[in-house]
């Protein structure tokens, strides 16, 4: 009786040994590495690309009447004083100034034209969506230097039932054009101040938070 006990844990061992060896390997989670602080930069900069309900405001050098605080349509397009239907949308402020510029020089002459971005939403691609159970689930125009905590602090923070830390962040990389998942740590980020789970984004980003089972 023992050496039919002894057989059978030696198969059992056995079993799980070649169950074991398989199993697919797991990969381990990434994570982001934590992100330096950087002072609040305010107003996107000077390579920020123009996107749909983005508020301007166009300056005309003594000309103030020929300038206005406009809104980018959903169409993509600005009217101003003697223009009318000009695409602002995928534009830099400096392009759509040259732009304006152009179109004002067949009225005067050497017309001087600034651009300012007051209220930005960005395109598409400048976006970082917030996905799950954030209070306040949103796209958040992509600033400079933008790290979690920024983002999660305009969407109104997490959700009562939110899992904070299974949350993840998917990422597209244009050089393998293959998404890359990231592991995110945000309970540990706004309940514990957990500055190293304070991470940099890029343009694009998507957050995804769950809901915990419990």
């Amino acid at each position: 009786m023992a050496v039919c006990a002894a057989l059978k844990r030696l198969m059992g061992v056995l079993v799980a040994a070649l169950l074991l060896a398989g199993a697919p390997a797991i990969a381990a989670e990434k994570e982001l590495p934590p992100a330096p602080f950087v002072p609040e930069t305010g107003p996107p900069g000077e390579n920020y690309t123009i996107g749909p309900l983005d508020a301007l405001t166009v300056f005309v050098w003594r000309n103030p009447e020929l300038g206005a605080s406009v809104q980018v349509r959903p169409d993509g397009r600005i009217t101003l004083p003697l223009i009318s239907d000009m695409v602002a949308v995928g534009k830099t402020p400096a392009k759509l100034s040259d732009d304006i510029r152009d179109a004002l020089s067949t009225y005067i002459t050497d017309p001087i034209v600034s651009v300012i971005v007051n209220n930005f939403s960005g395109t598409f691609s400048q976006q970082i969506r917030i996905v799950g159970a954030a209070e306040k689930p949103a796209s958040v125009a992509y600033r400079s230097d933008m790290t979690l905590l920024d983002v999660m602090i305009s969407v109104g923070g997490l959700s009562e039932y939110a899992a904070g830390n299974r949350a993840k962040l998917i990422r597209y990389d244009p050089v393998t054009k293959k998404q890359q998942e990231f592991r995110l740590r945000i309970d540990s980020l706004l309940k514990r101040g957990d500055i190293k789970a304070n991470v940099k984004l890029q343009p694009g980003d998507v957050i995804i938070i769950p809901e915990s089972v419990f």
